[in-house]
């Protein structure tokens, strides 16, 4: 992983924060209704601290309490996400 990039087993961002996201393997399905999808490494999501105890999982409860909420319907659980960096400065 190149510099800049932080690992989630090391540091995670502050609650709320946007940030850019290394997601391996993450398939997204392209606009129309062919099916095709590619593969898009990097997305922007915003880190949701404790997400399940303040939001208890009608489906069971994950592994994790964290989640990543992305734009959307790319909300992504926290073990997707393997690596984080902030955005970049407004020009």
């Amino acid at each position: 992983m190149s510099a800049g990039w932080i690992s989630t087993t090391e540091r995670l961002p502050q609650d709320g924060q946007r940030v850019l996201c290394w997601l391996p393997d993450n398939k997204v399905y392209l606009p129309g209704k062919t099916g095709a999808t590619e593969t898009r490494h990097v997305v922007i999501l915003k880190f949701a601290e404790d997400f399940f105890v303040k939001n208890p999982s009608r489906t069971g409860q994950p592994n994790n309490p964290h989640f990543w909420l992305g734009e959307g319907s790319s909300n992504h659980f926290f073990e997707a996400v393997t690596h984080w960096m902030p955005l970049p400065e407004k020009p």
